[in-house]
């Protein structure tokens, strides 16, 4: 995280504002849309998509979940990184079961937050994804994520993301365009046509909120939420702070105009648990 970043959540922890932000909008000009939601970020229940020192995370599973702890969190989803990237040190099979026993301990350690073991699957080129059904099928949350070829043609893009939002055990598309602002687009693809498969099989697509992502964006989310698709809202954290990225980002939502009832993030346990079954 740099330390414009780490200003901007001290700020935003501190008073609940970031003068940064403020600055931002006021700069920008952006007159309020008539249809903007209202998202307060204390009725937040939890995170589904974090990273651990397990891939390329820079904490502990515990560190993380004491983080989440601190936050009143409900509940955390560890959603490490698959095997495909080699260099994020992605979890096969058997370590998605070393890992397991890890969790366990780590539940003992943290009162009040659930841990959700999770993965953050690669979408590949062909649209099937970087592990097999049987692994797939015991976690407790899945998403699949675009993170390599984002450049294929357009029709070869939307055959493969068609392919994961119809996958049987895909809880959420994470990032869905892979996009980076200022350094990389993201991909092009039938986006609707993609995002009303998602909607018909009950996929929900993040908004990630960490500030080199943003993605989706609040024009894209806009064109889900009236396509019928779900949303969770995450950090995608790699280390305890970076979970201030969700009162940061929870802008985006709003200006997409989606309703509370539509993100995922502010069920209880129990309505997010039978949502991933």
């Amino acid at each position: 995280m740099g330390e414009g970043i780490a200003r901007v959540l001290a700020d935003l922890a501190k008073t609940g504002e970031s003068r940064y932000l403020n600055r931002l909008r006021e700069q920008m000009k952006q007159p309020a849309l008539e249809d903007e939601s209202s998202l307060d970020f204390e009725d937040y229940v939890g995170d589904i998509h974090s990273h651990t020192k397990w891939s390329d995370g820079r904490a502990t599973m515990l560190e993380m979940a004491q983080g989440a702890q601190a936050l009143g969190y409900r509940y955390l989803g560890i959603t490490d990184h698959s095997p495909r990237i080699t260099v994020v040190h992605g979890l096969d099979a058997e370590r998605l079961v070393a890992q397991s026993r890890e969790m366990a301990e780590v539940q003992k350690q943290v009162d009040g937050v659930t841990l959700l073991q999770g993965i953050e699957v690669d979408i590949l080129e062909d649209g099937a994804l970087d592990l097999p059904d049987a692994v797939l099928e015991i976690l407790d949350v899945v998403i699949a994520s675009p993170h390599v070829k984002l450049r294929q043609e357009p029709a070869a893009m939307t055959a493969r993301m068609m392919r994961a939002v119809s996958h049987p055990h895909v809880d959420v598309i994470g990032h869905p365009t892979g996009r980076r602002p200022g350094s990389r687009e993201g991909a092009t693809y039938d986006f609707e046509a993609v995002f009303k498969e998602a909607a018909k099989n009950h996929v929900a697509l993040e908004i990630d909120t960490d500030p080199a992502r943003m993605d989706l964006s609040p024009e894209m989310a806009r064109m889900a939420r009236d396509l019928g698709c779900d949303f969770v809202v995450d950090a995608d954290a790699h280390a305890p702070a970076e979970f201030g990225y969700v009162p940061m980002g929870l802008w985006m939502a709003r200006r997409a105009g989606i309703p509370k009832e539509r993100i995922l993030n502010f069920r209880s346990l129990d309505e997010i648990t039978m949502a991933f079954e």
